[in-house]
């Protein structure tokens, strides 16, 4: 694959020329409205068919030979790939990248938010080559446990199952437009309530043709830590053959008491659960000052405690497909696809950054005398994501959501990375 970044006096004609990609096509995998606007910084995904690249880790007994020959190319093609490797001085901890036939198998999840069911099923239509799962967030809770639909969903289930999909019934303990930790600490407090909860998820999964469960319980009060392993442990159990997927916040050490991560004891949900998905997401957050939304070294110091305490084949990582617009020196926050951050800095002639060491892109503007910073995420942020994946041998990927407009991530899962179906169809 190839990543074109944009320098001044390029123009889409000169890319296509240089990769001999038609226009059209580099316009379409981009999201690009126009031909005619581009600034430098902006990064580029060109589907120019190459091979894909793996990431590996040097352990020791590695030679550049049996690399090759583990993943089906020459020692050629990993030298040319890692321009500067001494292929007689390896050592061990060192990363490569390896272009390889042998795409990266993931599976993967995509949250829908099913506010307009006619949009909600052309956008399932449309990604459903690239998912394993979708996560129908159309449910919450009542202060009793019972869980109650929001959403119109029924027709999205039956359309995933036909489109080879394996929908998950997802539940937040959303109340007043935001998370409830009291909500949620309450009814896991409470046997009787907690109990409810458990069997209205899994007659509301059954009854309504979900394959499974995915929890997203936010903020939960740390006194609840082991109350909430006691509601997943009695939740698995009652499910049976149906999937339970657990969404937890990221962290990169137990913290019992905090307020945040708290609740979450990763050791004994992943005994639960089986599929964790961490959060790898908003370490730049609203209200807060402006920061990447993942910036890599964070993401990989979770994912590093997180394979201490769980199986890496439970694990999934969170993918944005948004950034955030701040007004510096203010709480204020704008939320915006990844797509619309893009077409924004396009639109206003701003060069786009790129922080080499969060590997993210981000752009500064001014509007009315106040100073924006918008962080997002692009092609170059989204592979460094995947190459962390490969790396540490993860289960896969969610997004939130696929509602927002990526379309250089689904050009590059399409041509890059193989993802896997409950249900393969037979040829």
């Amino acid at each position: 694959m190839s990543i074109h970044v944009v320098k001044g006096g390029d123009s889409l004609w000169s890319i296509s020329s240089l990769y001999r990609i038609p226009v059209a096509d580099i316009l379409q995998v981009n999201g690009l409205l126009s031909p005619d606007l581009l600034m430098p910084g902006l990064a580029l995904y060109i589907p120019d068919r190459s091979l894909s690249l793996r990431y590996y880790q040097i352990s020791a007994g590695d030679t550049l030979w049996k690399i090759a020959n583990m993943n089906h190319t020459s020692i050629a093609s990993i030298i040319s790939a890692n321009p500067g490797i001494n292929p007689n001085l390896l050592s061990i901890g060192q990363r490569l990248n390896i272009p390889s036939p042998n795409k990266l198998r993931l599976t993967s999840l995509g949250f829908i938010v099913p506010q307009s069911l006619e949009e909600s099923m052309a956008v399932l239509e449309s990604l459903a080559n690239q998912l394993t799962y979708v996560a129908v967030v159309a449910f919450s809770l009542t202060e009793e446990g019972y869980a109650y639909v929001l959403l119109k969903d029924l027709e999205l289930v039956a359309r995933s199952h036909q489109l080879n999909v394996t929908p998950l019934l997802m539940i937040r303990n959303f109340f007043n437009g935001g998370f409830s930790p009291e909500l949620i600490g309450n009814v896991l407090g409470n046997p009787v309530y907690r109990n409810n909860l458990v069997r209205s998820l899994v007659n509301l999964a059954r009854s309504r043709g979900y394959s499974g469960v995915s929890i997203d319980f936010e903020f939960i009060p740390p006194q609840r830590r082991n109350e909430f392993t006691l509601f997943l442990t009695d939740l698995k159990r009652e499910l049976n053959d149906l999937i339970l997927h657990v969404n937890i916040h990221a962290k990169s050490e137990d913290m019992p008491t905090n307020r945040i991560v708290g609740a979450y004891d990763y050791r004994a949900i992943g005994n639960a659960a089986d599929i964790v998905a961490v959060m790898t997401i908003d370490y730049g957050y609203p209200t807060g000052p402006p920061d990447p939304i993942a910036p890599i070294g964070w993401v990989e110091e979770v994912i590093r405690y997180a394979v201490t305490q769980m199986n890496p084949r439970k694990v999934q990582i969170a993918i944005a497909l948004y950034g955030y617009d701040k007004i510096v020196n203010s709480t204020i926050t704008t939320a915006l696809s990844v797509q619309a951050a893009q077409q924004q800095a396009l639109s206003l002639g701003t060069v786009i950054e790129y922080d080499d060491i969060a590997q993210a892109p981000w752009y500064r503007y001014y509007r009315m005398n106040e100073e924006h910073i918008v962080w997002f995420e692009d092609i170059r942020s989204f592979t460094e994501k995947y190459k962390l994946i490969d790396l540490y041998q993860l289960l896969g990927s969610t997004f939130w959501h696929i509602g927002l407009p990526a379309p250089q991530n689904w050009a590059y899962m399409r041509d890059h990375l193989q993802v896997r179906k409950l249900n393969p169809v037979q040829p």
